[in-house]
C-alpha cells in the first residue's frame, strides 16, 4: 500500500458520559470505514471527555472505562485500525492513554509522557506520566503515537525516540482548548515537531464546550514539508479523511530500544484508498472566532446540563444586548428570556432598547419595574444610614434588587440566568457582588469591552437587517444607578483600559514596563490597584467561557489575601 487513507474524527463528547461517547465513536468509526479509511483517529480521552479532573481519581471511574472500552473494540470497524483516547489505570495513578484497536480486540496502548501543568492543564495532579514511545506498522506503514502535549517540546523524552524510527506519519491526539489566536500556534507547533522527526503529521482535536473551556476542533494533516494539506472546520464536528503517502521502504531503519512496537495485520486485508480529496477548511476571521465559539460554549453548557431555557436582564445596554444574541444564536429564540428591570434612573431610551433587542431577536420578554421595591428597603434601612449621603450602597441596592428577580425566575421555572459582565468589568470590580454576578454563567466574561463592540458589529454585519439596535452600540456605556451615570466617571476610557489589563493581567507586565511603552501612569497605576482590589469578586462569580490565553480562574489564579503591590 502506497497511500494510507487516514480519518480525524473530531468529535463532540461529554465528561462522564462513557456509554453516550462510546455509541459516537463508534458511530464515527463506522462512517470513516465506509469513506475507505485504514486509520482512524479520535482526540485525546474522547471516551471520558476532556478534562476528567478528580474522576480519574475514582477507581470505579476507571474501572467503568476499561469496561466499556472491551465493549466499544467489538463495535469498531474489522478493515481499520482506531485510535481511541481514554483514561487507563494504573498501579498508583491513571495514565492519559490512546489505545489502539484492531481486529475487534486491543492491539497497542501508549500513555502520555508529557503532562502539561499550566494554564487551565492540571494533568500532573491527576496523571502519571508514560515512560515508553510507541509505534506500529500498518499496510507497510510505520505510524508514530503523541498525545496533545508530546508534541509541544521537539526533543523531549516523548519525541527523543521517535526521531530516528523512520516513521511515515505521527498521529497526535488532541485535546486543546480554544484562545484567540490558538490554531496558528497550534499549525506552527505540529509543524516543527513534524520537522524534527522528518515526517507527516494527522493531529485531530476536540470540538465542543466543557465548562469554561471550547475546544475548536480545527483537526489537520501537514505533509512531511510541513504544508497543509487538509483541515477540518473550527466549532463542528466533521470527520477529515487525507490519504497520505509512505515516505520510507517497510522496516528501516529498526527501530529504538525506547519504542513499544506493534504489528497490525488488518483481517480482511487492507482498505481501499478511496478516500475523496482532502479538504482544507478556511480559518475564521478573528470577530467570527470568538463568537462561535461563545456560542458553541453557551450551547454546550445548557444542553449538557440539562437546562431547557436560559434567562437574560436585558438593561438596554451593550453588554446584555450581546449575550442575549449569543443566546439566541445557541439555543434558538424560543429558549432566550429576556427580563427589564427599568428603576427610576433608567431612560426611556435603554427601555426602548431593551424592548426593540427583543423583538429583533424573536426572543420572550418580561417587565418588572424596581422602583418601589427599592424605594420600600432604602426606607427600611434609611434610620440606619442617618447623616450618610447616597453612595454605592443605594447604587448596589438596586443591582441587587435586580439579582434576586432575576433569580426568582430562575428558580420558578428552572431556567439558566447568563449573566452580563464583560471582562474589563471584571478586571477592575466594577460589578455588584449578587448584583448583577448574580447568575449561573457568565457568557462574555473573558471579553473585554472594547472587543464586545467588535462582536456586536460582526454580529449585525452577518446578514440581514440588524439584531442589535445601532443605539444601543452607539449610546456612552452606563451602569444607570444613578443621574447621568457613565462608565468613565469610575474607569479610563475603554480604548485606554483594555490595553493595560491585557498587558497586566495576560502578559505578567510590571507598571513600569506597562508606562515604558507609552501608557498614562494614573491610568495604568488605577487600572493595576482596581485588578488587585477585586479578586473577591472574581472568586465569587459565575464559571464563564475563555476565549484569551489568560482568562481569570482556571489561568489566573491569585490570592485574595495578598498584600503585595507592584511599585
Amino acid at each position: 500500500m502506497d497511500e494510507l487513507v487516514v480519518a480525524l474524527a473530531q468529535i463532540n463528547v461529554t465528561v462522564g458520559d462513557l456509554e453516550a461517547n462510546a455509541a459516537k465513536i463508534a458511530a464515527a468509526a463506522a462512517e470513516a470505514a465506509r469513506r475507505g479509511a485504514a486509520l482512524i483517529v479520535f482526540p485525546e480521552l474522547a471516551l471520558s471527555g476532556y478534562p476528567p479532573e478528580d474522576l480519574v481519581l475514582k477507581r470505579h471511574f476507571l474501572r467503568a472505562c476499561e469496561e466499556t472500552l472491551e465493549a466499544l473494540a467489538a463495535l469498531l470497524p474489522r478493515d481499520a485500525a482506531t485510535i481511541v483516547g481514554s483514561p487507563c489505570a494504573g498501579p498508583e495513578a491513571a495514565f492519559n492513554a490512546a489505545y489502539v484497536f484492531a481486529n475487534g480486540g486491543r492491539a497497542a496502548v501508549y500513555r502520555k509522557m508529557l503532562l502539561p501543568n499550566y494554564g487551565v492543564f492540571d494533568e500532573k495532579r491527576v496523571f502519571a506520566p508514560g515512560d515508553r514511545a510507541l509505534v506500529f506498522a500498518l499496510g507497510g506503514f510505520r505510524v508514530g503515537v503523541h498525545i496533545c502535549e508530546d508534541s509541544w517540546a521537539a526533543g523531549e523524552c516523548a519525541s527523543a525516540p521517535l526521531a530516528h524510527a523512520g516513521l511515515d506519519l505521527l498521529v497526535n491526539l488532541s485535546a486543546s482548548p480554544y484562545h484567540r489566536g490558538k490554531a496558528a500556534e497550534r499549525e506552527a507547533i505540529l509543524r516543527r515537531m513534524g520537522g524534527f522527526l522528518g515526517t507527516q503529521v494527522a493531529y485531530c482535536n476536540l470540538v465542543g464546550g466543557q465548562d469554561e473551556l471550547v475546544f475548536d476542533g480545527g483537526s489537520m494533516v501537514l505533509d512531511a514539508r510541513g504544508r497543509l494539506v487538509a483541515r477540518a472546520a473550527q466549532f463542528e464536528e466533521e470527520i477529515l479523511c487525507a490519504a497520505v503517502p509512505r515516505l520510507a521502504a517497510p522496516g528501516e531503519p529498526p527501530l529504538p530500544p525506547a519504542c513499544e512496537h506493534a504489528a497490525i495485520e488488518l483481517s480482511t486485508g487492507d482498505a481501499p484508498a478511496h478516500a475523496a480529496a482532502a479538504r482544507v477548511a478556511p480559518q475564521l476571521p478573528d470577530a467570527e472566532e470568538v463568537y462561535r465559539a461563545l456560542v458553541l460554549g453557551l450551547r454546550d453548557y445548557v444542553d449538557k446540563n440539562g437546562f431547557s431555557r436560559a434567562v437574560v436582564a436585558l438593561s438596554g445596554g451593550i453588554d446584555s444586548a450581546l449575550v442575549a444574541a449569543v443566546a439566541a444564536d445557541a439555543l434558538g429564540p424560543a429558549r432566550v428570556v429576556g427580563v427589564t428591570m427599568p428603576s427610576q434612573y433608567s431612560s426611556a431610551e435603554t427601555l426602548g432598547d431593551a424592548g426593540e433587542l427583543a423583538r429583533r431577536l424573536g426572543i420572550e420578554l418580561h417587565t418588572v419595574p424596581i422602583r418601589e421595591m427599592y424605594e420600600a428597603l432604602a426606607g427600611r434601612l434609611a434610620p440606619f444610614w442617618q447623616g450618610r449621603g447616597p453612595d454605592t450602597a443605594e447604587e448596589n441596592l438596586q443591582a441587587r434588587i435586580r439579582g434576586v428577580i432575576i433569580m426568582a425566575f430562575s428558580n420558578k421555572f428552572g431556567w439558566l440566568v447568563l449573566t452580563t459582565g464583560n471582562k474589563s468589568e471584571l478586571a477592575t470590580g466594577y460589578c455588584t457582588l449578587y448584583g448583577d454576578m448574580a447568575g449561573g454563567f457568565a457568557v462574555i466574561k473573558d471579553v473585554p469591552k472594547t472587543l464586545v463592540y467588535e462582536l456586536a458589529d460582526w454580529r449585525n454585519a452577518r446578514g440581514g437587517a440588524e439584531a442589535i439596535p445601532r443605539s444601543i452600540i452607539d449610546r456612552p456605556p452606563s451602569a444607570e444607578l444613578r443621574p447621568n451615570q457613565k462608565d468613565s466617571d469610575s474607569l479610563p476610557p475603554y480604548e485606554i483600559l483594555d490595553p493595560i489589563l491585557e498587558r497586566y493581567v495576560e502578559k505578567d507586565m510590571a507598571l513600569e514596563a506597562i508606562v515604558a511603552e507609552g501608557f498614562d501612569p494614573a491610568a495604568a497605576a488605577k487600572a493595576i490597584r482596581l485588578v488587585d482590589g477585586s479578586e473577591y469578586k472574581r472568586r465569587q462569580g459565575a464559571p464563564g467561557i475563555k476565549i484569551t490565553p489568560r482568562a481569570f480562574g482556571r489561568d489566573r489564579r491569585m490570592p485574595i489575601t495578598n498584600r503585595y503591590r507592584p511599585k
